[in-house]
């Protein structure tokens, strides 16, 4: 089993990948494809499987306040991710991906960037923590609830937006059984700007994949700074691709 988990981690490796895919979970899930891959089980029950696990996850953050439960939440919210990983990989193992399974798992995504943000909300309700001003607020602060019903409005905007400027009619082009990002080549930036701009812009989108990091901040004892993080990356997000609409719908005829 450990020989067809790595020769599916080796043909199912995609272009363009973070760090934590290639040297955490794809290797893990590669282990759940092999084993997937030898029943009638099928990509989309994996994405399905992985939105309920996340579900658990997101229940547990609030329920369980305390540093172990913390742990134990992100835990199975990493379980969740590598199914996330396994559902992908086992549609191209088989040679089965299509574009209607890759917008399925694209949109349960979403559900879990929303469910996220309100479960961390609500966790921070009962437990305090560091608050938007600097100061640390107690258990059971208001402050912890108005900032999880934004955080959720900026995050379902973001994803409005993407779905938006993603479309074919403005993008040019047709939806994939790719990611998006693995349908865009990259481009060597030659100026020293252009280098530390692509830098940061890398930085962002690691900060963004949750599953990439948010196990140090259980470990720290820090979710409340996470929290704040997350919100601020999707107002980032959404301000700039509001931007880029008002300046390609805004202009004079």
């Amino acid at each position: 089993m450990l020989t067809q988990a790595a020769e599916i981690y080796r043909i199912t490796k995609k272009k363009h990948d973070l760090v934590f895919n290639l040297y955490v979970m794809r290797p893990i899930a590669a282990l759940v494809v092999a084993g997937a891959a030898r029943t009638p089980v099928t990509p989309n029950q994996l994405t399905l499987l992985n939105l309920f696990i996340f579900v658990g996850a997101a229940v547990l953050l609030p329920l369980l306040p305390t540093y172990e439960g913390a742990l134990i939440a992100v835990g199975v919210l990493e379980v969740s991710y590598c199914f996330d990983c396994a559902d992908g990989m086992l549609a191209r193992y088989r040679k089965t991906a299509s574009k209607a399974g890759h917008l399925f798992d694209f949109f349960t995504d979403e559900l879990k960037a929303e469910l996220l943000v309100a479960s961390l909300a609500l966790r921070l309700y009962r437990t305090g923590g560091l608050g938007l001003d600097g100061s640390v607020w107690p258990p059971y602060a208001r402050g912890f609830l108005l900032a999880g019903i934004l955080g959720a409005v900026v995050v379902a905007s973001a994803i409005s937006l993407t779905n938006f400027v993603r479309r074919p009619e403005l993008s040019g082009r047709e939806t994939t059984v790719e990611a998006h990002y693995e349908t865009v080549e990259k481009v060597v930036p030659k100026s020293p700007l252009a280098k530390v701009a692509g830098l940061f812009a890398t930085f962002l989108r690691f900060l963004n994949h949750y599953p990439s990091h948010i196990w140090l901040f259980a470990a720290f004892g820090r979710l409340d700074v996470y929290f704040w993080i997350y919100i601020a990356l999707n107002v980032l997000y959404l301000s700039r691709g509001w931007l880029g609409l008002v300046i390609r719908f805004g202009r004079p005829a």
